[in-house]
């Protein structure tokens, strides 16, 4: 079960890295909604690491 949650952390990690790369590339309105999707997919991952410690 912990394998699993941590797998998809590091799949939504990867993947919103994926996104801020990508989105740099595109140009206009387009490339900046991407790259809010990945800054969005590692602030809820940053969330979620400090609710540890609270």
């Amino acid at each position: 079960m912990k394998w699993s949650i941590l797998l998809l952390y590091f799949v939504l990690f990867i993947t919103s890295i994926a996104c801020i790369l990508l989105g740099q590339r595109q140009i206009g309105p387009r490339g900046l909604f991407i790259m809010l999707a990945g800054l969005s997919g590692l602030l809820f991952l940053l969330k979620k690491y400090n609710q540890q410690f609270q």
